[in-house]
């Protein structure tokens, strides 16, 4: 899983250079993922010495920039599998919630691991008719093999716009290995306790060095 976070941010700051600030298109999968990282981290960019200060800013700046461009609860629901239909519904929007600001933490924590690599994205193809597209890049270092990555965007029937849903880096589905984590809790021990391991998660301090320490 932290591979997955240190690709992650390594995609997502990089995106930062190919694209200048805009407005979100949410009518093309392709402008979106480009245009959110943009607007995300030219944010970060102007506000680098209050996040050095406090790293607690990334969480606004994930809330405000990032997440209105995903759909939580289709990855919340997902996340869920097989259990779905058996978990409690009286639980179901505390879990929803908890999950919207896990995710929250989760791309906040992925902000300290960038370090200066390069992104290149597979040209347009037509989405025209496609309920479903996934947005394929190679992160590129000099010092290191290319990763391959992929961002899951779907559409929505009512809205038509378009959101992402789930990272794919190497082949690892960032939703996929969340999925196979919270599994066997599901089953043991049930949906309140996966809200609750969520919880602590969330509880904990960004801190950006000891992250950079440790990738």
């Amino acid at each position: 899983m932290k591979k997955l976070m240190v690709i992650m941010s390594v995609l997502m700051f990089s995106l930062v250079g190919m694209a200048q600030a805009q407005e979100i298109n949410e009518q093309n999968p392709y402008e979106l993922v480009k245009g959110v990282a943009s607007k995300t981290f030219d944010r970060i960019k102007a506000n680098q010495e209050a996040v050095k200060a406090d790293p607690e800013m990334l969480r606004t700046i994930m809330e405000e920039e990032l997440v209105p461009h995903i759909d939580y609860k289709f990855a919340a629901f997902m996340v869920l599998g097989k259990h779905f239909k058996s978990v409690p519904q009286e639980k179901m929007g505390e879990y929803i919630s908890v999950f919207r600001q896990y995710l929250i933490t989760t791309y906040a924590v992925a902000m300290g691991y960038y370090d200066n690599q390069e992104v290149i994205f597979e040209p347009e193809s037509n989405f025209e008719d496609q309920k479903s597209v996934t947005v394929r890049a190679v992160v590129q270092d000099p010092e290191r093999p290319e990763i391959k990555i992929a961002f899951k965007v779907r559409k929505d029937s009512k809205t038509n716009e378009w959101k992402a849903y789930d990272m794919v880096a190497e082949g690892i589905s960032l939703l996929s290995s969340k999925q196979s984590e919270f599994e066997s809790i599901l089953r043991k021990d049930g949906l309140q306790k996966v809200i609750d391991l969520m919880k602590d998660t969330i509880s904990k301090p960004i801190n950006i060095d000891s992250k950079k320490d440790k990738a």
